[in-house]
């Protein structure tokens, strides 16, 4: 009780908050077209009213809105400036003292009818932003986004790199947590993978990533958040889109889909369907040398050869509904269905270097299974008052089903001998179930004119039900193993709590500070065995924003934040999965939470170039290890808890504008990782610097093509005890659109060198695993879509929706 009430008394913090003092004043307004569609990043530049000379000013937001320091004691006007728009002055206003305040509500921008027909053949917007707290990766439009997933699009982005595992990576450090119009998936691992791997990137905005999030957001992902903007309907009438690809990487796949959106009166509706069929390949070598049962060593040669299809509809559909001017409702229903199926055939000669006696191995590891997650969203948004105060709810249920049936076809024989061929057949079937109940409340209220608090509160209840039934076979009999047969069931509470305080601090100077409580009940019982693990923790997570203005054309951020992250369901698991007849991979039902401290430093230039220092240290880093059986051949892997994760980087984000035809983004990080873990009571440490360059180009070509292209390098990398070689790839896009815009055609070639080839090895104590493999991400794509509309842009009303608790109901 005495947690509980920790909770309620941050929760209620507000109740007792005194006014804050009058601060110096801001000039502030929204920046929006005729109609009143906001007009994103927008330049607003503060004149002196005789001489024109410009005093200081800012950049709206992707929502249009700005607020600038007041200048000294004077008369000035505001010019706006905007790519598409015409020009437009306000009136002189007069400036009293530093606290003088205006708000110039609505300031109306109208089309530049010329500019905008040069923009559909030769313009381009750029396809990342920076903001002080987040970077904004534009992907709505793109060549390369055409017949893409999303997981696909991920892995192109700043900073976003995919591990040996599939797993997603910020800035090389794992867990990330992933969001969809700010709502978090509540998936990871394979899950995770999943759902991006059904989403059409078509249907992305853009992209948000976020390295120290404020304490509005879940505790849960220690190097961040990278949140999925999807489109949103912006027509009044009907609008939508039909679309049609084809990707051959030596195998075939397709892709169809469509989107529709209709607003009529007070509501506003939308839906799209998608239906693929995706194919994919893995080629992988495999070498070994680990201690066998005679004790000595022996090695492991292995060659293999993966191939997978998933065949996947999918459905996303919501409405909102206007109650009036303040307030409005909604709901939202994603629904993803797939059948899928994988062949492994691994041919592996093993030799005890003791004995020099052989045995081969052909093994056809082959499976068969459905996948089903369905989302539900009921949302409320209310404007209380004219001064800002809003309130927020979101009730959210996500159910997903899984059902994999495995096969193990083993061939043993032995070339040194006549021993006649052993032939093994191994099935397996493995059901999951979640289950997720979450709400949450938010309200946000002006304390002073430069001052505003955020409060909210969230529970939520999840139920992961896991079951493996391993069989070995006789005279086509299938024979219960109970060995290695499982039943796990993981419930756990999550009950969270946080304020949020943001102010201006002087004319130079603003700050944001927040405290996020989270109280986790949590019960992990093998009902096989009868061994139930309960766990109860209440955990605080502070987070301080400060961003000072040096001058007009250079800001420093400084940013502190602590974060946690819980192991993914699955992992929590103690079932022992079977991969080949000597290795293994198995869960472990005591791994702990691992937590972050981050620190950021954060120098703008020019409102374009970014500098961003970053220092984090991860206790209880959560890794996967691979280790040997004492006295057997079959090698393990783990996800285990590494002592400690110490992280240094520095990352450049600096576009170049070559000409007005030929842009490019570019994101170079320095990085240094040190891993600590106790391995036999022995500590080991592995450490790397690393180099990672991404450099992406926009060109326009004549007859209104456009050209993208991609280069992108990671160098040597540590990930827990494993080594990661360096590997670069190139991928290009071309896109031309007809018949105004209305129809485009977009041909992308991926991997273009084929040089995308994934190598890790790892030592512990004489043990060698080294691993070599190439996903199939080498291929050529065409991609086709339909637009159609009948209805004039409107205001689409934004609201907030943070959903939360999704993310780790996957691992791997």
């Amino acid at each position: 009780m005495k947690k509980m009430y920790l909770l309620l008394m941050l929760f209620f913090l507000c109740c007792s908050s005194m006014s804050f003092a009058q601060q110096e004043g801001t000039l502030s307004g929204t920046v929006a077209e005729e109609n009143g569609q906001a007009v994103g990043f927008a330049n607003v530049a503060v004149l002196e009213a005789t001489t024109e000379k410009i005093v200081t000013g800012a950049i709206a937001d992707m929502d249009g809105r700005f607020q600038i320091k007041t200048p000294a004691k004077g008369k000035y006007k505001l010019k706006l400036t905007n790519l598409g728009y015409q020009e437009i002055q306000t009136s002189v206003f007069e400036v009293s003292s530093t606290a003088f305040n205006k708000d110039f509500g609505k300031l109306q921008m109208k089309a530049d009818v010329k500019t905008l027909k040069e923009v559909q053949v030769q313009a381009m917007r750029p396809t990342i932003t920076t903001t002080p707290d987040k970077m904004v990766v534009s992907v709505d439009g793109t060549a390369m986004a055409a017949g893409n997933t999303a997981y696909e699009v991920l892995a192109k982005s700043p900073g976003i790199w995919i591990d040996q595992e599939g797993n997603i990576q910020l800035n090389g450090k794992a867990g990330v947590q992933v969001m969809l119009n700010g709502k978090r998936s509540y998936l990871s691992g394979k899950e995770l993978q999943n759902l991006l791997q059904s989403m059409a990137a078509e249907n992305i905005k853009d992209l948000e990533i976020i390295t120290n999030p404020s304490a509005r957001y879940d505790a849960e992902g220690a190097s961040g958040i990278i949140n999925i903007n999807l489109k949103k309907n912006q027509l009044t009438g009907m609008s939508g889109s039909v679309y049609g690809g084809y990707q051959y990487n030596k195998l075939n796949t397709y892709t169809s889909g469509a989107e529709l959106s209709y607003k009529s009166g007070k509501w506003n509706s939308y839906g799209s369907v998608d239906l693929s069929r995706r194919m994919r390949y893995r080629d992988m070598d495999m070498y070994r040398r680990y201690a066998n049962e005679e004790g000595g060593k022996s090695v492991l040669n292995q060659e293999g050869y993966e191939e997978s299809e998933r065949l996947q509809p999918s459905l996303r559909v919501g409405t909102d509904y206007d109650l009036n001017e303040l307030h409005s409702i909604g709901a939202t229903a994603n629904l993803i269905f797939n059948n899928n199926s994988t062949s492994f055939h691994t041919r592996s000669l093993v030799l005890n270097e003791v004995t020099n006696n052989r045995q081969a191995i052909d093994a056809l590891n082959t499976s068969d299974g459905s996948y089903g997650n369905g989302t539900f969203n009921l949302h409320y948004l209310g404007k209380l008052d004219t001064t800002g105060t809003t309130l927020s709810a979101d009730l959210d249920y996500v159910r997903i089903n899984s059902n994999d049936d495995f096969k193990f076809r083993n061939l043993y024989s032995n070339p040194t001998n006549s021993a006649p061929d052993r032939l093994e057949l191994l099935l397996s079937e493995n059901p999951t179930n979640y289950e997720i109940f979450s709400g949450k409340v938010d309200f946000t209220m002006p304390l002073a004119k430069n001052t505003k608090m955020e409060v909210g509160a969230k529970a939520s209840h999840v139920v992961s039900d896991n079951e493996l039934e391993f069989y070995q076979t006789l005279d086509n009999r299938k024979i219960l193993d109970k060995s290695r047969s499982n039943h796990f069931i993981y419930t756990e509470n999550i009950y969270a709590a946080y304020v949020n305080v943001s102010s201006s601090l002087g004319k130079n100077w603003t700050f944001q500070g927040g405290l996020r409580a989270e109280q986790t009940e949590s019960k992990g019982e093998s009902i096989t065995l009868n061994k139930p693990n309960n766990r109860s923790y209440l955990d605080f997570f502070p987070s301080v924003f400060v961003q000072q203005k040096v001058s007009d054309n250079y800001q420093i951020g400084y940013k502190y934040s602590r974060r946690i992250n819980r192991p993914d369901y699955e992992a929590l698991n103690p079932f022992i999965f079977y991969l080949d007849p000597i290795t293994v991979a198995q869960g472990n039902p005591i791994l702990k939470p691992q937590y972050t401290n981050s620190f950021e430093v954060t120098h703008t230039l020019n409102q374009t170039y970014n500098l961003i220092l970053g220092y984090a240290l991860t206790k209880d880093y959560i890794a996967e290890i691979p280790y040997q059986k004492p006295g057997d051949s079959i090698s393990v892997f783990q996800q285990q808890n590494v002592r400690d994760l110490k992280s240094a980087n520095a990352t450049l984000v600096a576009p170049v504008k070559f000409s007005k035809k030929w842009e490019a983004n570019n994101n170079l990080i320095l990085m240094y990782q040190e891993f600590t873990t106790l391995v036999d009571d022995n500590l080991q440490v592995n450490d790397q610097v690393t180099f990672i360059g991404q450099s992406n180009h926009n060109l326009l070509l004549p007859y209104g093509m456009r050209l993208e292209l991609g280069a992108n390098y990671q160098g040597p990398a540590v990930y827990g005890l494993y080594q990661v070689d360096d590997q670069w790839w190139v991928d290009a896009g071309l896109k031309r659109s007809f018949m105004d815009d209305k129809l485009t055609l977009t041909l992308n070639v991926s991997d273009i060198f084929k040089s995308r080839v994934l190598i890790v090895d790892s030592q512990v104590n004489g043990n060698i695993n080294k691993i070599e493999q190439y996903q199939g991400a080498q291929g050529i794509r065409f991609n086709l879509r339909y637009r159609f509309s009948k209805g004039t842009k409107f205001e689409s009303k934004k609201r907030n929706i943070n959903l939360d608790e999704l993310n780790r109901a996957g691992g791997n």
